[in-house]
Formats: C-alpha cells, structure tokens, sequence
C-alpha cells in the first residue's frame, strides 16, 4: 500500500474504534443462544468479590398457554466458601416464573457454562434458553433445576479467574403473541 493510502485509511480506522466508545473486556459466551431480544446492562460483583453460586428464575410448564422456561440468572457473588455473606446480581430479566434455590460451588466459583436452548419453535411455542449448566473452579458441574427441552450447545471458555459479572439478552413481553423471555447470557472475566 503506498504510503499516502495507509496515511488516510489509518485514521479513518482510529476514529471507527474510538467513536464506538466500547471498552474492549474478557467476555465468555456460547453460540447457540436464542435470537430474540434484547441485551441488558453489565453487571458487575462488588470489590475484589465472585460469582460462587446461582439461581434460575423458570416458569413453570404450561401445559397448553405459552411456555417461556427460563426467565432470569442471578449471581451470587462471594468469596470461596462463604455462602452467608453473598451479594445477589442480576442483569434484566423476564417476568414470569420464580427462583430455584442458589446452587453453590462446593469451593471455588463459576468459571464457564453452557447453554440448553431450543433451536426451532417446540410447536410453535419457541422458548429461547430452557436451562444452564455452570462448571466450578474445582471442575464440579452444576445444571440448573430448568427444563430439559432442546439440548446443550459446547461450553463456553473459561474465566480463570472465575465470573464477575454478566448481561443477559431478554424478549420483553410479546402480548398475546408467543414470548420466549431469557435468550442468551454473557459472563464477564475477573481480572
């Protein structure tokens, strides 16, 4: 390239990345997530604090109305093995369902997970994400207490240092058409 061309193309290049203002940090995530939706803030464990345990937010089956099976993940930041002074954390999440007891690392914390998601409609009635499976520091693996429609995708990369934080991509309520709620999640790397 003559030295002219790449005077010009490498500004132009230096603005594109800074005018996206995004800050570029250790994010996991897998490829099977759902499509719909619509991706909340990052949220971030408090200090030095990580993601020892969670918790699921799940519908229950609906039978013959509109199933929407995952509907949120809250985090429970900590340090290993102290399971009584947590701090929850949660990033949006959908309205229906309630939340499954917490899952805790045996010790250790969260490194890396998976996805169950449905790939295409379960007669149309699509639900997005139906369930996760986390694997701890001390490689202990731990399935959330959702729906076993669809299956797992591969796991995602491991945070070495464990989970600090996630964002999580919700469809808002559709009305009397058909919602999925929760479908996809990113982690956020300690550093």
């Amino acid at each position: 390239m003559p030295p002219t061309m790449l005077f010009f193309t490498f500004p132009w290049l230096l603005s594109f990345f800074l005018a996206s203002g995004e800050i570029v940090e250790n994010i996991i995530s897998v490829n099977n997530g759902g499509i719909w939706g619509v991706w909340g803030p990052l949220e971030k464990c408090p200090g030095l604090l990580k993601a020892i345990g969670f918790s699921i937010k799940v519908q229950e089956y609906q039978k013959l109305g509109d199933d929407t099976a995952l509907n949120g993940i809250k985090l429970y930041c900590g340090q290993e093995g102290d399971f009584l002074t947590t701090i929850e954390m949660i990033s949006t999440k959908g309205r229906w369902g309630h939340w499954t007891s917490p899952m805790w690392c045996p010790s250790g914390y969260l490194v890396s997970f998976y996805l169950r998601v449905v790939t295409e409609g379960r007669q149309r009635d699509a639900t997005g994400v139906n369930n996760i499976k986390f694997v701890c520091s001390d490689n202990e693996h731990l399935e959330g207490l959702g729906y076993s429609w669809g299956s797992y995708g591969e796991m995602s990369e491991k945070c070495v240092q464990g989970i600090c934080g996630m964002k999580t991509k919700v469809q808002e309520d559709q009305g009397h058409s058909d919602d999925s709620s929760l479908n996809d999640v990113r982690f956020l790397c300690c550093s």
